[in-house]
């Protein structure tokens, strides 16, 4: 467990790069990227637009961003918490996923369990098609090692059918002088 209450915070470059996200102040980037990174976090986070609620060019300060670390990392281990009673009640010790949606249903944020369960399967997808990959290159590398060892086998039966002839046609000289 953690020895102080800070010590159970986010980082402090998550949450800034959160912040810097919501409020579009990152320069550099075109309108539309910065739009298509709020979309995409929108979508990771399952948050509503933000661009009607904080204008381009907000400072936010380095309190406010340690409010934000602690609320952030209190919603986490209440989350956490929740989703631990429902394990609980299955007599589970590992929490899962379906332990996280009803912790979130029961935490009253009904609205995230759709994009949670959708991120999920993204998710699951994705991992599916990494081992899928990992599996086919695996067997890819069996089918050469394979080769390699059906040709060195070939080698090696191809060498001891010459010894084997070699060892004959001495027979058979040997037959003939005698």
């Amino acid at each position: 467990m953690a020895e102080r209450p800070e010590d159970l915070n986010l980082p402090n470059a998550v949450i800034t790069r959160i912040i810097k996200e919501a409020v579009s102040s990152s320069g550099g980037r075109g309108a539309d990227e910065r739009a298509r990174g709020k979309q995409v976090l929108e979508r990771q986070l399952c948050l509503p637009s933000v661009s009607s609620q904080l204008p381009d060019g907000v400072n936010i300060s380095k309190e406010a961003r340690s409010a934000i670390s602690r609320a952030a990392s209190v919603f986490v281990l209440y989350a956490t918490s929740c989703a631990n009673n429902f394990a609980m009640k299955g007599k589970r010790k590992t929490l899962n996923a379906s332990d996280v949606l009803s912790a979130m249903e029961e935490m009253e944020f009904q609205r995230f369990v759709t994009p949670l369960k959708e991120a999920l399967e993204a998710y699951r997808r994705e991992q599916k098609g990494k081992k899928e990959a990992s599996e086919q290159k695996k067997k890819d590398k069996d089918k050469k090692t394979d080769s390699e060892e059906q040709d060195k086998s070939r080698d090696e039966d191809n060498d001891e059918d010459e010894e084997r002839l070699e060892e004959e046609e001495q027979n058979e000289e040997e037959e003939v002088d005698n």
